[in-house]
């Protein structure tokens, strides 16, 4: 099928680029032992703070910057080329592709983020894991469910950032928008601070919004925060806003495209 082609040819041109894979696994081993370390203090002062204890606290800041790359929290991803072909026009290329345009670019997305968790991913975690006492699983299981939802959170975080790609078909310059959208990704996902330890009905919303899917819920399911019901919830929450998020894109997408066609494209 095409879209597994797509998939694979999106992770090996990342493959490529193993200098940038490399310097990216050190940014995020460095940043990871910044946010440990921030969090020991805090959870020293402030012990099961969000119901974590201090292990799992650092699981989860190290687990952060091992989805950092891989769920694009922090930029882009392979979107900002989709923004670029649109505000260049090249993107009607792509639309006279025999492909419909939303599944072309979740397909070389998924093979992205691929690349990027095995590339940036396991290493930090790796190295987090011998550095601090970490409460990482011990069965297969967690690991296929967090798998899983990591999956899933990538799904989300792609639909999200191809609906402020979208935008740049009515925007001259999308950049102040994919700017605002990565650091509403940051906040909202609990890339700072995990979600719940968000105070009062601000913890409480923020957990349903869809960004809570990119991270807090994959972070809680390796954590096993996660169990039984909780984790079947944790799946279908993810898998909802997925499917709501893609289904937004496509009646985005059709009214790109009859934008593109009243101006000549």
């Amino acid at each position: 099928m095409w879209c597994v082609a797509v998939a694979v040819g999106s992770f090996r041109r990342y493959a490529t680029y193993r200098v940038a894979t490399a310097a990216g696994v050190f940014t995020n081993t460095v940043f990871g032992f910044i946010i440990a370390y921030t969090y020991l203090a805090l959870w020293a002062e402030r012990p099961h703070l969000g119901g974590y204890d201090q292990a799992q606290a650092l699981t989860y800041a190290w687990t952060g910057q091992a989805l950092l790359a891989a769920s694009a929290l922090m930029a882009g991803g392979g979107l900002d080329e989709l923004q670029e072909r649109i505000r260049t026009g090249d993107v009607v290329v792509d639309l006279y592709r025999p492909a419909d345009l939303q599944l072309w670019w979740l397909s070389a997305e998924l093979g992205r983020a691929g690349l990027q968790l095995i590339g940036r991913g396991v290493v930090p975690l790796a190295v987090g894991a011998l550095c601090f006492p970490l409460a990482l699983p011990g069965n297969a299981a967690t690991w296929g469910f967090f798998l899983l939802s990591v999956l899933l959170g990538v799904v989300v975080s792609f639909a999200l950032r191809y609906l402020v790609a979208l935008a740049a078909f009515w925007l001259l310059d999308g950049s102040g928008l994919a700017l605002i959208a990565s650091l509403a990704a940051m906040f909202l996902s609990g890339m700072l601070l995990p979600l719940r330890v968000f105070p009062g009905g601000l913890g409480e919303v923020v957990q349903l919004l869809p960004w809570a899917a990119v991270l807090q819920v994959p972070a809680d399911v390796l954590l096993g925060a996660r169990s039984g019901g909780g984790l079947v919830r944790g799946l279908l929450f993810q898998a909802g806003w997925g499917v709501a998020l893609l289904a937004l894109g496509r009646v985005v997408q059709s009214a790109a495209t009859r934008k593109v066609v009243v101006h000549g494209g």
